[in-house]
């Protein structure tokens, strides 16, 4: 039994989250503290996608979705931009395959039509390859933003009542979530921001309305099985009241 393992076996079943969001934060950090370029910290944070991904299914996590590019990070210089399409790339032709063995379903989610046509085709044949896997769903939000995913929720929704197969009486907090990213998936429990910073930055913003925060100064790349487990104590130890009393 691993150690993630371990440490979640001695929480409640019910006290493991369902769904984890992380956002990435600090891989530029890391990298100064190292007195390495910048494209280094971002290098070694895109190593540590796969290792967590598998300490949060080695946990009991259901679902883990990880804050991969912002609608934001377009105004980030050319050359940044690229080597992190670059990275994503390689994730996707280099660790789709284990992912897979281990049985991580991978989900795209963000306005991927501004993506280079090959990278998005590569998204297609990693979502096409796991879509039958059953032990981790892998949400990566890539050109994502939460206010993005509102106002695209909002044009579909229009749509479909002006066809008329939306019933624009019948639009609740319910239906409105089927339209978001996230679709029928359950919202995240807890969302961890490593690097130090206190915000979400733009993130789920509907879907992170009672989800539990969790701030680490751990960077990214830094960021282990060990820290998850931390994460998941803090988690347990909290009294979720979703506005009633306790």
């Amino acid at each position: 039994m691993s150690e993630v393992q371990a440490a979640a076996a001695a929480l409640e079943l019910d006290e493991v989250p369902r769904h984890i969001a992380i956002i990435m934060d600090g891989n530029h950090r890391w990298a100064k503290a190292r007195h390495l370029p910048g494209a280094a910290g971002h290098r070694a944070g895109s190593r540590n996608v796969k290792p967590v991904a598998q300490a949060a299914a080695d946990a009991g996590v259901e679902c883990l979705t990880l804050f991969a590019f912002s609608t934001e990070n377009w105004q980030r210089p050319r050359r940044e931009i690229n080597l992190l399409m670059d990275l994503m790339r390689r994730f996707l032709e280099s660790d789709i395959e284990e992912l897979n063995e281990n049985e991580v379903r991978l989900n795209v989610i963000g306005d991927t039509a501004r993506l280079a046509p090959d990278l998005q085709m590569l998204m297609k044949r990693a979502e096409q390859m796991t879509r039958e896997n059953a032990r981790l769903n892998l949400n990566i939000a890539v050109n994502f933003g939460g206010r993005w995913d509102i106002a695209q929720a909002a044009r579909a929704m229009a749509r479909d009542a002006c066809e008329g197969t939306l019933d624009p009486e019948s639009i609740d907090e319910a239906v409105t979530s089927r339209y978001l990213s996230l679709g029928e998936l359950p919202a995240p429990d807890l969302c961890i921001r490593t690097g130090g910073e206190q915000r979400i930055s733009n993130f789920l913003l509907w879907d992170l309305a009672y989800s539990e925060l969790y701030f680490t100064d751990a960077f990214w790349p830094d960021f282990d099985a060990e820290h998850l487990t931390r994460a998941m104590r803090t988690f347990a130890e909290r009294q979720r009241r979703f506005g009633r009393r306790a």
